[in-house]
């Protein structure tokens, strides 16, 4: 009996973070765009907003951009969300492992009703592979805001 009561509370955390890490994956998948989808957008001349929203040091690294992607601070998304149009459609990027930055984005857009929002899976990276285009960040930034 004390055995099964060990193994029982044992295997309950490990099953709900399998149920979280699920849900999660579940919810990026269904708030992502490939980068094939959002070039085809963009080269379409869809209303799409683009975001770049890499870390002030990955931006410094590597300060190629979108063409006509708008540089936010992930820290200044996730104080003031509004800084995204809630009612136009709009892609975010970042280059962080695991899309940590992107799931705190999510999850803080998602329970502010934004519903227009998407990831471009990959990030810039993901971009790049593909062939398509990038442009150098010509406008000064500060490493702890994104302007």
């Amino acid at each position: 009996m004390a055995v099964t009561l060990i193994v029982i509370c044992s295997l309950v955390p490990i099953i709900s973070l399998w149920m979280k890490r699920t849900k999660d994956q579940r919810e990026m998948e269904q708030h992502s765009i490939t980068p094939e989808a959002l070039h085809t957008l963009l080269a379409s001349n869809q209303d799409v907003f683009v975001f770049d929203m890499r870390q002030p040091l990955d931006f410094l690294a590597d300060s190629e951009i979108i063409p006509g992607a708008l540089r936010l601070s992930p820290k200044e998304v996730v104080a003031n969300p509004s800084l995204i149009p809630k009612e136009k459609d709009s892609v975010v990027y970042c280059t962080c492992p695991s899309d940590k930055t992107i799931r705190a984005i999510l999850h803080r857009a998602l329970a502010m009703h934004f519903l227009r929002i998407k990831f471009l899976k990959g990030g810039l990276e993901g971009w790049k592979a593909m062939g398509y285009p990038v442009e150098p960040y010509q406008k000064p930034f500060h490493l702890d805001t994104g302007t």
